[in-house]
């Protein structure tokens, strides 16, 4: 059973991170530590922010990154799913294809980017392609392990009441094995934004990772903290947005299993 945090809870969350940037802002103008042109204030941060925004580059670049996410993750989400749920309930294509899988699955996505480069270029599908693998493999497994685990006793019930394999699978397997399939999602999304930024960083000249290479290289220290915390907004704000669909999905049941 998934906790909701509570409002007090949330309250004092944001109370070690309200003393950091007080602590940051501080220390960053501080006469007596002279960090301030390699830590810059939150609040030249802020500026820079917002000048990026008005200015449309910081718009530009964050589509690019989101719309790579987008396509890759719910393609190779919903291929890792789809697969996962064949290998799941049937035995043979399980023992099939699980040696492949499993001798696939150890390699990092980006060391798929060498091979990749060469067979699509610097396009808009290398980036695709390297999240679609980096998304495939954790759904995947997770899919699997959803499946397998659910309790014998509840698919014998569900027989014996004189159910179909298919409405054993949608009624049965498939709502139990919802929560290692989320977790595998929540998982999966920060991998894909690790994975974009890191090919928009080598091989790709727009995107948040192609922004923070060029602000790396003019020593603009604010535009990396801005493209970090995007990365960081993003990755929970997915990560949440699919904790509430779990909790809208399993929420009626899962306290009840």
């Amino acid at each position: 059973m998934i906790k909701e945090p509570t409002k007090g809870s949330e309250a004092w969350g944001m109370v070690p991170i309200v003393l950091f940037l007080v602590v940051w802002e501080i220390a960053s103008r501080s006469q007596i530590l002279s960090v301030h042109y390699f830590v810059p204030p939150p609040s030249a941060v802020v500026e820079e922010f917002y000048r990026l925004t008005i200015e449309g580059e910081l718009g530009v670049n964050f589509l690019s990154s989101l719309s790579r996410v987008l396509i890759g993750f719910c393609a190779g989400s919903l291929a890792g799913l789809l697969t996962g749920i064949i290998m799941g309930w049937n035995e043979i294509a399980h023992r099939t294809l699980h040696p492949l899988f499993s001798l696939f699955y150890p390699i990092p996505a980006l060391g798929w980017l060498p091979l990749l480069i060469i067979w699509c270029g610097i396009s808009e599908v290398l980036p695709i392609a390297l999240i679609f693998i980096s998304s495939f493999f954790p759904i995947l497994d997770n899919t699997i392990t959803g499946i397998k685990t659910v309790p014998k006793n509840y698919i014998k019930v569900a027989e014996t009441l004189g159910a179909s394999r298919y409405k054993v699978l949608t009624t049965v397997i498939l709502p139990l094995a919802l929560p290692n399939i989320f977790t595998g999602l929540r998982l999966t999304t920060g991998m894909a934004w690790r994975v974009i930024i890191a090919a928009e960083m080598v091989a790709i000249p727009t995107g948040i990772g192609a922004l923070l290479m060029r602000a790396q290289s003019l020593i603009r220290i604010d535009i990396i903290i801005v493209c970090l915390i995007i990365l960081s907004i993003m990755c929970l704000a997915f990560e949440r947005f699919f904790l509430f669909m779990e909790r809208r999905l399993t929420g009626r049941w899962s306290q009840h299993v």
